[in-house]
C-alpha cells in the first residue's frame, strides 16, 4: 500500500505503544470520515462478497459478527446474507464497565443504539460471554491490521478480553479498508502483551491469512 495513504508515526512520535496506537487511531479515523455514504455502501456490499469466499464463513453454522459504526466497513449486508442462509449470528452487547455479552441477530429492525457513539445492538436476551464458544468463525472490527496479525482496535480492549472465550482454532477475521492493511516487515503496528492477534483480514478488495506473531 502506498505510504502516502497510510498514517504512520515517526520514531520521534512513538513514546510507547499506547502513544503510537493513539496517533494511528486519530489518523485512520480522520481518513475514514472522508468517505461518502455512497462509497461506504458500495464497500459494504463488496466486503460481503469477499467474506462469502472464505470457507470458514461460507460453511459456518454459527458466526460472531458485529454491527459496524457509520465510518467502519459496513457489515449489514453480510449479516443479512448469513441470516438468510440460516446461520446463527451472534452480535456483541456492551454492558456497563465494558462488560462482555452476546445476543442473536434476528434482523435489522431489532437493532437498537443504546447510547450515543455505541454500535447498534440486538434487543434479545444476553447469552453471556461464554456464548462466543459456539461460533465457528469470528469477525471483528479493526482500525488497522498488519501482516503478522497485529490488530489496532478502537481502544478499551473489549475484543482482547472477549476472545478469551473463543474455541481453539476458530478463525478470527478482522475487517478493514484496503489501505488499513500494513506490512509488518516495514510498518508493524504497535502491540502489547495483552493484545490478541487475528488470523486473517478482509477488505472490500479481498482477504488474506496472516502470519501471527503469537503463533511463531
Amino acid at each position: 500500500m502506498p505510504a502516502d495513504v497510510q498514517p504512520y508515526p515517526s520514531p520521534v512520535e512513538i513514546h510507547d505503544p499506547e502513544d503510537a496506537k493513539d496517533w494511528l487511531r486519530r489518523g485512520i479515523r480522520s481518513t475514514r470520515a472522508e468517505r461518502s455514504g455512497r462509497r461506504r455502501e458500495q464497500a459494504a456490499e463488496a466486503l460481503a462478497d469477499v467474506l462469502e469466499t472464505i470457507p470458514e464463513v461460507r460453511y459456518a453454522r454459527c458466526a460472531a459478527v458485529y454491527v459496524a459504526r457509520e465510518s467502519e466497513p459496513g457489515t449489514l449486508p453480510i449479516l443479512d446474507r448469513m441470516a438468510a442462509r440460516g446461520v446463527r449470528v451472534l452480535l456483541p452487547v456492551l454492558g456497563s464497565g465494558l462488560q462482555r455479552d452476546w445476543a442473536e441477530y434476528v434482523g435489522p429492525e431489532d437493532l437498537q443504539q443504546r447510547s450515543p457513539g455505541r454500535p447498534p445492538e440486538p434487543g434479545g436476551p444476553g447469552l453471556g460471554p461464554e456464548a462466543l464458544a459456539d461460533a465457528d468463525v469470528i469477525i471483528v472490527p479493526a482500525l488497522a491490521v498488519d501482516t503478522s496479525g497485529a490488530r489496532l482496535g478502537q481502544g478499551g480492549g473489549w475484543y482482547d478480553r472477549a476472545l478469551e472465550h473463543a474455541r481453539d482454532g476458530v478463525l478470527v477475521i478482522a475487517l478493514t479498508f484496503p489501505e488499513e492493511v500494513y506490512e509488518a516487515g516495514t510498518r508493524p503496528l504497535p502491540h502489547e502483551s495483552h493484545d490478541r492477534h487475528v488470523d486473517a483480514v478482509a477488505t472490500p478488495d479481498g482477504w488474506q491469512r496472516l502470519r501471527r506473531r503469537d503463533a511463531a
